[in-house]
């Protein structure tokens, strides 16, 4: 049976009910995906509700063999990011199909048609619209539990890219990190000459409301410093870190959000880790109606999970290879302790940061996925 494409329109919540649901039901058998909650990709995708396509066009598409769906893909254009790395690039993005080259050509030969139309001379993913969304293709780690910040997929896909004549862009490696019940005597050297030499100081808040306040925005700041030269970044906008400040730092632990300031209280750098949401958003199946919240809430506020994500870590320029990452870290070793937390899991990183990669070696760590984003000219 031959494969047709249609396209799905992001003004539609029906389309997009389709789209979106198609993963739920693809992966409803693995114990590995954690799917990605209904109202957030909602918001993802609907123009009206996120600012990213102030900068950005899309198009979804949905593959069927007669009448049922058999395959998803969102082509998108990322103009502020092509200028900023002087690309013509059309990125690929929440592409799931089943064990069918036929399938996954198709898909893939649909955004490479619609990028071409709009002079794209290259396609890459999966990428989402920002550094925000879940990115990267699964390449090794496929007996590993998914997190809330990375996508999940069958041991199938890469075959499919690598016929299909995709190369490497780019790999992430993820870690999980086995912190010690004590800050290492040599780790807290580092951080004791850090601090005297830098005039560096560790604080945090107590309140969600006035962290969102007094530095919603200059986290967010910090962040687009950091991020900037990692691979296919674009700068947040001012709209954007307004929904991510309103979406996020409502519902954080600020026991779990260390943030180091110099002697003018400046915001230098920021850890952002969560308790890990995952088996509470599997048992929610991506909370698409009220009782799939009922877990998401029994984990953030009641019983929580032996482990946590660490979502993110964003140090100044100025500032980065000078040791903040440390004070960082030798923050949460005891908060961790406290809370009874066993381990963390890193999120995605790029395989060359060797900074990032070199303050695990510390502690007990081990390497236990990699995901790829994949390349090729149109």
């Amino acid at each position: 049976m031959a494969v047709t494409i249609r396209t799905i329109s992001n003004a539609s919540k029906k389309d997009l009910r389709k789209f979106i649901v198609f993963n739920y039901k693809l992966y409803r058998h693995s114990k590995y995906a954690v799917p990605e909650m209904f109202d957030d990709l909602m918001s993802v995708f609907m123009p009206s509700r996120n600012a990213a396509y102030d900068f950005c066009e899309a198009q979804f598409f949905m593959a069927y063999k007669g009448k049922k769906p058999v395959g998803r893909i969102v082509g998108i254009i990322n103009h502020r990011a092509n200028e900023t790395w002087n690309k013509q690039s059309v990125r690929f993005g929440w592409i799931d199909f089943v064990d069918d080259e036929e399938v996954s050509r198709a898909l893939i030969d649909a955004v490479i048609q619609w990028g071409r139309e709009r002079g794209m001379k290259e396609i890459e993913g999966p990428l989402g619209f920002t550094d925000f969304d879940r990115e990267g293709m699964l390449i090794e780690g496929f007996d590993q539990l998914g997190t809330m910040a990375a996508h999940y997929n069958y041991d199938y896909y890469p075959r499919h890219m690598e016929k299909l004549g995709f190369t490497k862009g780019a790999d992430w490696v993820e870690y999980k990190i086995f912190p010690p019940k004590e800050v290492p005597e040599k780790f807290q050297r580092v951080c004791d000459i850090v601090q005297s030499r830098y005039h560096l100081h560790v604080r945090k808040y107590t309140s969600r409301k006035k962290l969102k306040v007094e530095l919603g925005q200059e986290i967010f700041h910090v962040i687009n410093e950091a991020y900037m030269p990692l691979y296919g970044f674009s700068r947040l906008s001012e709209r954007q870190i307004d929904q991510y400040i309103k979406a996020y730092l409502g519902i954080v632990d600020l026991r779990l959000i260390p943030l180091v300031f110099d002697e003018n209280e400046t915001l230098v750098g920021v850890g952002i880790m969560m308790p890990s949401l995952s088996r509470a958003l599997r048992r929610g199946r991506g909370a698409r109606r009220f009782w799939g919240y009922l877990p998401l809430a029994w984990t953030l506020f009641v019983r929580r999970p032996k482990n946590t994500d660490l979502l993110l870590v964003a140090v100044k320029p100025e500032y980065q290879g000078k040791g903040v990452n440390a004070l960082i870290i030798a923050d949460l070793i005891p908060t961790y302790k406290r809370l009874g937390y066993r381990y963390a899991e890193s999120n995605p990183e790029l395989e060359t940061n060797a900074k990032v990669q070199s303050q695990w070696d510390y502690f007990d760590h081990v390497q236990h996925k990699r995901r790829r984003c994949w390349v090729k000219e149109i």
